[in-house]
């Protein structure tokens, strides 16, 4: 999965989703970031893929475990909200049109079957 989504990076900025709400999302810029040790000053590539939305959306897309064989894929969504009136929504409500995104660029639900995460926090 990690590696399809690698493979699209050049072709996602430009893409724009429904949010749902009547808004869109567009695809301002992807990349598959990379961590630079604040110590030693090593870097090591591939950490993840990162898409930025226009909407000061983002999601992140990262394996995590020792391998890519039964890694646990970790999806980080943040949104930021500039109305506060809208601040108090249920997380899971404010971050729906994320999830749906997410999924229409990955194909979680299609690849894996399931139709939530196992871990939420």
């Amino acid at each position: 999965m990690i590696a399809d989504l690698r493979a699209q990076i050049a072709f996602l900025p430009g893409r724009s989703f429904e949010r749902g709400d009547g808004g869109r999302s567009t695809i301002a810029a992807a990349d598959d970031f990379a961590y630079t040790d604040p110590v030693d000053g090593s870097v090591t590539t591939q950490q993840g893929v990162r898409i930025f939305f226009d909407d000061d959306a983002r999601i992140v897309f990262r394996l995590s475990g020792t391998g890519t064989e039964g890694a646990t894929l970790r999806i980080y969504l943040e949104r930021f909200e500039p109305d506060s009136a809208r601040q108090g929504v249920e997380t899971q409500a404010a971050l729906a049109p994320l999830v749906r995104i997410a999924d229409l660029i990955a194909g979680v639900q299609e690849r894996t079957g399931r139709k939530a995460p196992s871990v939420m926090t």
